[in-house]
């Protein structure tokens, strides 16, 4: 940045460009702070409440604005310039949202590991995901309409539209009325790990909280049993694999 600039209007277009990402930046990390705090006061529920409420109004809001001085329109609550793109590009464009958002995942990990330690980080991964996979839930629910208690086709259909689904190979097998089996057949994290001749990253411990609170979020009924995550050993097939059922 240019030195010595008191006020932020006399930057040149590019450090002006770089403080706009900067307040977008701020903007998210100040919303998240708000509901890590109504969360903190009141509990999960009510502040899933407060989320819905506060999501929709403050993102309608920022549209607006930005769409007046961006000149683009609405359409149907989203912005018309990227529901008009081609549906190749706005698949592509979907996977490289999960991809950053996975990068980013990787990049908190490796921050906290390199100035605390393998353990700190693990545990900080570990209690991130307690916080991050219920609240996904949450979110797929709220976007798909899933009713309160949606069942294992609720799970199944759930888990499809998770971020890993974006980026990640997942099937379903063994399913019966009760109970089925969801492998994680080709894990991008893994995949690159194998590739460079590494050993499985022992992902277990964030994997039973991950999944466990995903599966009761979308019903707090569904049991999760872990069939195995490294540093299980496993088949060629899958890096992972989770029973989920519902007992009669």
């Amino acid at each position: 940045m240019t030195k010595n600039v008191n006020n932020p209007n006399d930057l040149d277009n590019r450090e002006i460009a770089s403080l706009i990402i900067d307040f977008f930046h701020r903007t998210m990390m100040h919303h998240a702070m708000w509901y890590a705090e109504v969360q903190h006061q009141f509990g999960r529920e009510k502040a899933q409440e407060v989320l819905k409420n506060a999501y929709k109004s403050s993102f309608a809001i920022q549209k607006k604005r930005l769409g007046k001085v961006l000149g683009f329109e609405l359409e149907d609550d989203v912005p018309k310039p990227l529901a008009d793109l081609p549906k190749e590009k706005l698949l592509e464009l979907k996977e490289a949202v999960a991809v950053n958002w996975l990068a980013t995942d990787g990049v908190w990990f490796q921050s906290v590991e390199f100035t605390r330690g393998m353990f700190d980080a693990k545990r900080c991964n570990d209690t991130t995901w307690a916080h991050f996979s219920p609240f996904e839930a949450w979110s797929i629910k709220e976007f798909l309409g899933l009713p309160e208690k949606p069942g294992l086709e609720g799970l199944k259909e759930a888990l499809n539209y998770r971020l890993y689904g974006a980026v990640n190979k997942q099937s379903f097998t063994e399913e019966t009325e009760n109970s089925f089996v969801f492998q994680m057949n080709d894990c991008r994290v893994q995949s690159a790990r194998k590739r460079k001749g590494l050993d499985d990253y022992p992902c277990k411990s964030g994997g039973l909280v991950e999944y466990t609170t995903f599966a009761e979020a979308i019903d707090s009924r569904i049991k999760t049993e872990c069939i195995g995550c490294p540093p299980d050993p496993h088949p060629e097939e899958w890096y992972c694999a989770w029973r989920f059922s519902i007992e009669e």
